[in-house]
């Protein structure tokens, strides 16, 4: 089993063929990532096994997004200037039912993650956001280092520039 990453392809993934029990992730794949992409609203990155690469074993999307700097932490809001911070949103983030359990979520985290932080060798990032879904989502994503924001607790980011 080899995994890798691709940009979400219309013509190569079974779009289908995901389920991962959340109606809403399930039908936003399905209906809506394609064209968010051709877009350019947010890109669709999708885990994939080399043995079976039509198969989709979870995915996030990443988007460009601001958040007010009234909205971090005062230790974040350090030195930045009184203007909305720049950052990356990952709007979504599901990983197939079948697949539950074998570190694709963190895997997808992690991406997400990277993909931030080479975003920001060349233009501005600051923070990644989520909103988490759910209690559940929101301990998961602060088990990794998120904080939630001033107003609203479902509402995270993770300071992905220096401390």
């Amino acid at each position: 089993m080899a995994l890798r990453w691709a940009i979400l392809d219309g013509r190569l993934h079974d779009r289908a063929g995901f389920t991962c029990g959340v109606p809403a992730l399930d039908d936003y794949l399905r209906q809506r990532a394609g064209q968010h992409q051709r877009e350019g609203i947010a890109t669709t990155h999708v885990l994939i096994d080399d043995a079976q690469p039509a198969r989709i074993l979870g995915y996030c999307t990443l988007s460009a997004a601001q958040l007010l700097l009234c909205e971090l932490r005062e230790p974040d809001r350090q030195r930045l200037p009184a203007y909305p911070v720049p950052a990356v949103r990952m709007g979504r983030l599901a990983v197939a039912s079948a697949e539950r359990g074998k570190g694709h979520g963190q895997a997808l985290l992690g991406h997400a993650v990277n993909r931030a932080l080479s975003v920001r060798q060349t233009m501005g990032v600051r923070v990644l956001l989520v909103d988490a879904a759910d209690a559940q989502a929101a301990a998961f994503y602060q088990a990794h280092g998120f904080r939630p924001t001033a107003a609203r607790a479902l509402t995270m980011y993770l300071p992905i520039g220096p401390a």
